[in-house]
């Protein structure tokens, strides 16, 4: 530095040019660089005077016009040794750092101006000095060996004899805080100084040990996938080389189903196991036969929804319209809907006030679906799925008799694929799909396994969110799917498979519902299908109903389509042909289009008769009457016809046994039954029967014969008995119900335990009808025979020949016996 500009002292006062984000030590020569007026006035006033400025730091480098408070009170006075003014307006500055100095007063004109006062340093201890400048120049090698320091400085900072101005420079060169470097400016004695810039350097050493530590990491990672990178692109160069040149999808065919992987999201242990198979695709051949198992098994994967929801609507009143308007009845079905999405709606408010679990709220129902066909047990679960906002997929499993049609194939067999669940699940393209497994009664079983157990996993809310197919070979999670399953026998399932799934029971439709849901639905449905507008057809009420009864015998609405259907065709051609302009379809023009009716109802007796009962039977298409004749003839014996099976004939047993047990008391001669031949018959012989619950109407009828009193032939009975005169429960009552109301059958006599069954009956046909409870067969004859058990009780005339009945005569209004 150039000892002839240095002045002897410095002035008293003296320019001020602040300067941000850095401090200059005294022995520095340095540029500075002003384009703030308030810095180039001070420069300006400094080369019309003594040359002399002071450089002070700026405690906030982000002011812009600082006044003296917003500097430090310590800088360092420079002799200006050159000025250069730029184009842009902006001057540089070149100035030799002379001495510290502390403001003693900042004044503020043009540019700021300071008092100022040299502070000499101080060297302190001679031996401690030496001995800290020795530490300072080896820590100093030791932090400048990382490549910070320009070599240039190094070596011109190692060539510093004085142990200050190598701490000056050291904390120049080094990127410490603006804090620290104006604390070791303000520092007078060396040693102090010193010590400041060894703590900054065993600060500085800290960090960088911990960065070489980092940046090692760092690099083994980034030389592993570097390594990785190398490799793939070397297979891509001799693939390319293998296929002739041609640099097709195949080379970027790996990497794009890594990306595809990468934002499924799938959990830890999964995606392991699939980026497996991505590598192995990766160093594979692209013309490879296993190459071609892999690229298809990453297809299923991508193509899954691992991570995708469709938003479930949980308006409990919208909910109950959209079923209301798509479904008449099924009132059971529908609660039960509604019940699912309050739970549902409460449940999420719980877990978004974190009260649960997130996870539970998803979870979902397993519901079996049971009932004859054509009930609506498919059609209802797509207005559940469109109630919810779900998606919808229906799984047919009639007939599958293979174990792999749930859990899907291994992919070591040629074919390979997923199981139907997934299928349906891909279908969805939702992780939280409404899915029907339709008619799941029907599976069946083979040497291939079983598909009913490979349904236990999927069915059961405590495992299937672990469910493992054979093809994909990882888990996927099933929890969130609201699984429906139909079936039209449910004694078919398997207890364990029944045992997981909640059971809801679609009934037979009556007529009026038959009726409502052919005006809502069926009507519009088929004129639509059939090319007429809805003013060009119409049918009466009683049209419908005499096709519903007289051309249809179903529990369901499907033949009921069909004929509706028909006569829709008939009436197209009519029109097409110029025939007629519209039609109005009546019931006595039923003929006319539908022929002939094809079923005539039963209808009940119309007068008592001696040995002839009416009993009542259900089958899947619904209830109906049945009428059981007993006639005693000389001979010996019990003879049964009209197909009955083997409970229906014990019942028969039963109901001999009982009158014989019981002849003293009702004045029966047992001497005639032990020598009579007893033909109890069921008309519509063709037709096999079987049940017991037609018991008590077999006892009637036996009785009645074997003491010539009448049955009453507007009751009807179903129960089953045993023989010391018990009167047990049966099954079907709304059934049996409805098929005797439609014969014209005013008195019902039925099990007391039957009793709960008749909420299930509308409460219109309870109204209109009247039912009697019993407890034994006592209780049922005293209702069914004409006088009641009073009669049966009374003494006859004894003869060898069974007396004539009464005269024919209509039923007597009398009704003993409970009703209710």
């Amino acid at each position: 530095m150039p000892t002839d500009n240095q002045p002897t002292r410095l002035p008293a006062s003296v320019p001020v040019c602040p300067v941000r984000g850095s401090v200059i030590y005294p022995t520095m020569v340095q540029h500075i660089d002003a384009s703030r007026a308030i810095s180039i006035n001070a420069i300006e006033a400094a080369m019309a005077g003594d040359k002399v400025i002071l450089i002070v730091s700026q405690r906030d480098k982000d002011v812009d016009d600082p006044q003296g408070s917003d500097l430090y009170d310590v800088g360092t006075a420079c002799n200006v040794l050159r000025v250069r003014k730029n184009p842009d307006g902006t001057v540089q500055m070149l100035v030799a750092a002379v001495s510290r100095a502390r403001v003693t007063r900042y004044t503020r004109g043009d540019f700021l101006k300071a008092d100022i006062q040299a502070l000499p340093s101080e060297p302190g201890d001679p031996v401690e000095l030496q001995a800290l400048s020795r530490e300072l120049r080896e820590k100093f090698e030791s932090v400048a060996s990382n490549g910070k320091v320009s070599a240039e400085s190094v070596q011109a900072i190692q060539g510093k004899d004085d142990p200050g101005e190598m701490a000056d420079h050291i904390a120049f060169n080094l990127d410490f805080k603006l804090e620290d470097k104006q604390a070791i400016l303000e520092a007078t004695r060396v040693t102090d100084r010193v010590r400041r810039v060894l703590t900054l350097l065993d600060t500085e050493q800290e960090v960088q040990a911990v960065q070489a530590r980092i940046r090692a990491q760092v690099k083994e990672e980034i030389d592993k996938n570097q390594r990785e990178y190398y490799l793939r692109e070397q297979m891509k160069v001799i693939q390319k080389e293998l296929q002739g040149g041609d640099d097709g999808e195949d080379a970027d065919e790996a990497e794009a189903f890594r990306a595809k992987i990468d934002a499924l999201g799938l959990s830890p242990e999964v995606k392991k196991e699939i980026d497996r198979e991505v590598n192995r695709l990766a160093r594979m051949h692209p013309d490879a036969a296993e190459a071609s198992v892999i690229r298809t098994y990453l297809t299923w994967i991508t193509e899954l929804p691992w991570n995708v929801r469709s938003d479930d609507r949980l308006d409990v009143p919208e909910a109950a319209k959209i079923l209301d308007d798509d479904h008449y009845g099924l009132e059971k079905v529908k609660d039960r809907v509604l019940e699912f999405l309050a739970v549902r709606r409460l449940r999420k408010e719980r877990a978004e006030r974190g009260e649960i679990e997130a996870s539970e709220v998803n979870k979902g129902p397993i519901l079996v679906f049971t009932g004859p066909p054509g009930v609506g047990k498919t059609s209802i679960a797509q207005s559940i799925a469109k109630a919810l906002g779900r998606k919808y997929v229906r799984i047919a499993l009639g007939g599958a008799r293979d174990e792999s049609d749930i859990r899907g194939h291994r992919r070591t067999y040629i074919g390979a694929m997923p199981g139907r669940i997934l299928q349906g699940m891909r279908t969805a393209g939702t992780k939280n799909p409404v899915i029907l497994l339709d008619e799941v009664d029907k599976l069946g079983s083979s040497y291939q396994g079983d598909p009913s157990a490979a349904l236990l996993e999927v069915l059961d809310p405590a495992q299937n969110q672990h469910f493992t197919d054979h093809y994909l070979g990882v888990a996927f999670d099933l929890s969130e799917v609201m699984f429906i399953a139909t079936a039209n026998y449910p004694e078919q399932i398997p207890a364990a498979l029944m045992d997981r799934m909640e059971v809801i029971d679609f009934s037979s439709y009556i007529e009026q519902e038959k009726l409502e849901i052919a005006k809502r639905y069926l009507l519009p449905r088929q004129i639509t299908a059939n090319g007429l507008k809805p003013n060009q057809i119409a049918f009466t009420d009683a049209a419908l109903e005499r096709l519903i009864s007289h051309y249809t015998r179903e529990a369901g609405v499907r033949n009921l389509e069909r004929e509706i259907g028909t006569v829709a065709r008939k009436v197209a051609r009519r029109i097409a042909t110029g025939e007629i302009k519209r039609a109005k379809v009546t019931d006595k023009e039923l003929d006319r289009y539908l022929g002939q009716a094809r079923y005539v109802p039963e209808t009940e007796g119309q007068e008592d008769k001696v040995g002839v009962s009416t009993g009542m039977f259900y089958t899947p298409v619904g209830g109906d009457i049945l009428f059981v004749e007993t006639s005693v003839m000389p001979g010996k014996g019990l003879v049964l016809t009209g197909q009955l099976g083997d409970v229906m004939k014990e019942s028969a047993r039963a109901a001999l046994t009982y009158a014989k047990s019981n002849a003293e008391r009702f004045h029966l001669d047992r001497e005639r039954i032990d020598n009579s031949e007893i033909h109890i018959h069921v008309p519509a012989g063709a037709i096999p029967k079987e049940g017991p619950s037609a018991g008590g109407a077999m006892a009637t009828s036996l009785i009645s014969a074997l003491s010539g009193i009448p049955v009453r032939h507007d009751v009807a009975m179903t129960g089953e008995m045993t023989l010391t005169g018990r009167y047990l429960p049966i099954g079907g009552l709304k059934e049996k119900v409805l098929g005797a109301r439609r014969a014209g059958i005013k008195h019902i006599i039925m099990p007391k335990a039957n009793e709960p069954d008749l909420r299930d009956i509308p409460l219109h046909l309870r109204s209109s009808m009247r039912f009697h409870p019993c407890e034994t067969v006592d209780e049922v004859l005293d209702v069914a025979l004409v006088g009641g058990l009073k009669a049966l009780e009374t003494p006859r005339e004894a003869s060898g020949v069974t007396p004539p009945p009464p005269k024919a005569r209509k039923t007597s209004r009398r009704s003993p016996g409970a009703s209710a």
